[in-house]
């Protein structure tokens, strides 16, 4: 009770001092002129006060009218009319309007937490799985609960695996999946800028007794050298060290000690393939040794090789007999399919059927052969007089280039693309007046190709618009090879300059030149391999002498071997011919960097 009297005591005296200062009296007035007097305001009760100079106006008196009915509602424990709320406007009641409906429920929803009462945390989980790297980012911002959703390893894990990150990033228990992307992103730009401004290591790949240089193949950083003596040699170009692997050849144990010259050369992941100009096959396993695992022979010289870089599958052309070696299920190698041809072959390709057998498919003049297992010889292009001068094949799609000889004004060299599923024509592209010399599809962006022209220039067409994107000119005597990226693209010359481009802007990053022709280019996103090979493997000048293996370092033939990783320094950068001592009064800029600070360039 003595709470209840104390409310009630604190009420009255509460009601009293507000009429108190509403009643209380004004000040003094002036005295006025009896032709104006004030007009008086009628009181109601205890709440009424007259119209003196200097009052608050109607609107003020109404607002301190609403203030008193909302303390009195408040002392007495009774609802707050909606007419007694400050600042509410006294008008008739009318209907919300759509757009004040729209953003009443707007504020409705942003002053419930979102993810804070009763929304699962997998499935807030599953509606971040949507957001990008940026989205997510911001989304840490918003709150801690937030940062928790956003920093989930499973969402970073997915990214990384929707940037194809996961073939090579080891997490540790220190490490996050998001630091392995954020470190990645990281690597890819330092990467890129060293790739423009040539900011790496330059070395080269020799083998001194080995002659003149006659093929070379990459793989994955791994590359195959094929010489003259008949040597084939192995280099790794993953490691800090490119000390060459000798692999033992078949040639090696022959009686009449001749050495027959290395023809071709074919490495995958798990296989390394040699071939020799008497027709003999050589075939080693990277994981095994350096003696050959297979063996066997052709009665004419060989004149193509290819080996498929996902099966151990292997297919040779030799006068007009085309042969694929593979190995069956207990392991040992036999002849799984032959083939004729009725011309000679000049082109040739393996590729993994969906069904699980290699497709064959090659170029013999004007005839494009789609060969498989078991069918029939499907001819997949024939036109007379028109001859294939360059063929390349991905897993879906083979691409060649096709020389005409101007019957027809309009009717230059083009380039057909077909479907290897459907054996269908899928476009045609170009309308050149030089012959096609290369083509890469396989190793460009979905819906890309490049190709390199007799006339100097390198072309980079999408298949969706059949047009040629970009169109590059630099080398004089014609291009030799040529590969591109989604940002770049790498090109060599017949006069021996390697350019490489930048496809977007247009323009010419650096070159750089040799002796030699360019016939080989493979690059990924941290090195590149050019190969110079020359075309006369019996140089004028050269001992003849059969105890001597040497040759002259001009007539070898040089693999260059680029590395633009970060970890490299600026000295390692520079190439042994601009090294050069602080005795020389000048020096000059190859285009590298110099090796000394000269004043004077």
């Amino acid at each position: 009770m003595s709470l209840d009297t104390s409310l009630e005591e604190f009420r009255t005296r509460w009601r009293a001092e507000i009429r108190g200062r509403i009643a209380a009296p004004a000040p003094p007035k002036r005295r006025r002129s009896a032709s104006s007097p004030e007009p008086e305001l009628p009181c109601e009760g205890d709440v009424a006060w007259r119209r003196l100079p200097g009052s608050p106006p109607p609107d003020t008196e109404a607002a301190e009218n609403r203030y008193l009915e909302l303390a009195e509602s408040l002392l007495q424990e009774r609802p707050v009319p909606a007419a007694a709320r400050p600042g509410s406007p006294q008008r008739p009641p009318a209907l919300p309007s759509l757009v004040e409906q729209l953003i009443s429920d707007l504020n409705e929803i942003n002053e419930i937490p979102f993810f804070d009462i009763q929304l699962p945390y997998e499935i807030a989980l599953q509606i971040f799985q949507y957001l990008g790297m940026t989205e997510l980012g911001r989304c840490a911002q918003v709150s801690k609960a937030w940062r928790v959703l956003a920093e989930d390893e499973m969402l970073w894990y997915r990214m990384c695996q929707r940037e194809g990150y996961l073939t090579d990033t080891q997490v540790t228990a220190r490490s996050s999946w998001k630091e392995a992307l954020k470190e990645r992103r990281t690597r890819e730009s330092m990467l890129r800028t060293n790739w423009k401004n040539r900011n790496g290591a330059v070395s080269q790949l020799q083998y001194e007794l080995g002659k003149v240089l006659c093929d070379v193949h990459a793989y994955d950083g791994v590359v195959l050298a094929g010489y003259t003596s008949g040597d084939v040699r192995l280099w790794d170009t993953r490691t800090s060290s490119l000390a060459e692997s000798f692999l033992v050849t078949s040639n090696a144990s022959d009686e009449s000690g001749v050495n027959h010259h290395v023809s071709f050369v074919q490495i995958s992941k798990s296989l390394a393939v040699a071939a020799y100009d008497n027709g003999t096959i050589d075939v080693w396993s990277l994981l095994v040794g350096r003696e050959p695992i297979h063996h066997y022979q052709h009665n004419q010289k060989i004149q193509a090789l290819a080996l498929c870089p996902e099966t151990a599958a292997i297919a040779t052309a030799s006068s007009f007999q085309i042969r694929v070696e593979s190995p069956d299920d207990k392991g040992y190698w036999r002849t799984s399919c032959n083939f004729q041809t009725q011309k000679l072959v000049n082109f040739l390709h393996l590729v993994h059927d969906s069904a699980g057998s290699p497709i064959t498919v090659a170029a013999a003049e004007e005839m494009v052969y789609l060969l498989k297992p078991d069918v029939p010889e499907n001819i997949l292009h024939s036109t007379y007089g028109q001859p294939v001068t360059c063929l390349d094949v991905s897993t879906h799609q083979a691409a060649f280039g096709v020389k005409s000889y101007g019957w027809v004004t309009h009717n230059g060299n083009k380039i057909h693309v077909y479907n290897l599923q459907t054996g269908q024509c899928l476009t045609t592209l170009g309308n050149s007046t030089g012959d096609f010399t290369c083509i890469n599809l396989k190793d460009s962006p979905p819906h890309f190709l490049v190709t390199g022209n007799r006339d100097r220039r390198v072309r980079v067409y999408d298949l969706r618009c059949k047009k040629s994107l970009c169109s590059f000119y630099a080398h004089q005597l014609g291009v030799s090879a040529v590969q591109m990226d989604d940002w770049k693209v790498v090109s060599g010359g017949e006069e021996g300059l390697t350019c490489t481009w930048d496809q977007r802007m247009g323009t010419k990053l650096w070159e750089m030149h040799a002796r030699h022709p360019v016939r080989y280019i493979w690059f990924n996103h941290q090195s590149l391999i050019t190969a110079n090979i020359p075309d006369e493997k019996h140089p004028r000048g050269a001992s003849i002498m059969d105890d001597d293996l040497t040759a002259h370092r001009r007539h070898r033939g040089t693999i260059n071997v680029y590395e633009f990783s970060v970890d490299q320094t600026s000295v390692e950068s520079i190439l042994p011919i601009c090294r050069s001592s602080y005795n020389e009064v000048t020096g000059y800029n190859y285009n590298i960097g110099l090796a000394v600070p000269y004043d004077n360039v």
